[in-house]
């Protein structure tokens, strides 16, 4: 661990959603991290420290100890296991659920169907659960291209207000997760030794969420 406290965000929405409930707790960034191409930046606080990160690359960060406080999705922490994590806060910020989608009107094939999705485990789990054969197919991105160009018959991935699949003539399907949310995460190690530092950022963002 460094001497430093280090707090690992994740890029894009959840980011925007993340900072001012920070700034509630007294840690912003001494400059805009939405604009910067650095990882790394200084704080408010001169002991902590923010990086900026992919929100699947956060949990592994925290657990091996690289960060010590973590911002990330509970969609990503239930792929990623989350061993090692203690996650003492739900922040209730980019909500959304994890569902099963298809080309509007499309009937599922009665055998082994196709997959596209980057949540791998979960879709795995998911569709062993109902008795379904898959080939689960990892994308990272344009998922919704996926049955369009009959790469796979559904794909699974979080949905908000179900626009963009609309948008590309897909509906959504069968519900895996409903309360998909951001959440804060500890790493466990942190937590013994750093417990001064960090159980006031845990209070000050928990009196911000309500």
């Amino acid at each position: 661990m460094s001497e430093n406290l280090i707090i690992a965000l994740s890029k894009g929405r959840i980011l925007k959603e993340t900072l001012p409930l920070l700034e509630v707790a007294g840690i912003a960034p001494l400059e805009d991290v939405t604009s910067s191409r650095k990882l790394i930046f200084d704080t408010t606080k001169e002991n902590i420290k923010m990086i900026i990160l992919r929100a699947t690359d956060v949990p592994s960060y925290v657990q091996y100890g690289a960060a010590d406080i973590g911002v990330t999705g509970k969609d990503v922490l239930m792929e990623h296991g989350a061993e090692g994590l203690y996650e003492p806060l739900d922040l209730k910020i980019a909500k959304c659920r994890l569902m099963t989608a298809a080309k509007k009107g499309a009937v599922s094939p009665s055998g082994r169907i196709k997959v596209a999705t980057k949540f791998v485990n979960l879709a795995k789990a998911y569709y062993a659960g109902q008795g379904i054969q898959t080939d689960i197919i990892k994308l990272y991105g344009a998922m919704e291209l996926a049955p369009l160009l009959n790469l796979a018959d559904e794909i699974v991935d979080i949905v908000d207000t179900g626009n963009t699949l609309k948008a590309n003539g897909l509906e959504p399907r069968e519900m895996i997760h409903a309360d998909i949310s951001t959440r804060l995460v500890v790493n466990r190690a942190s937590m013994k030794i750093k417990h001064l530092e960090i159980q006031p950022i845990i209070d000050q963002l928990e009196s911000a969420v309500k």
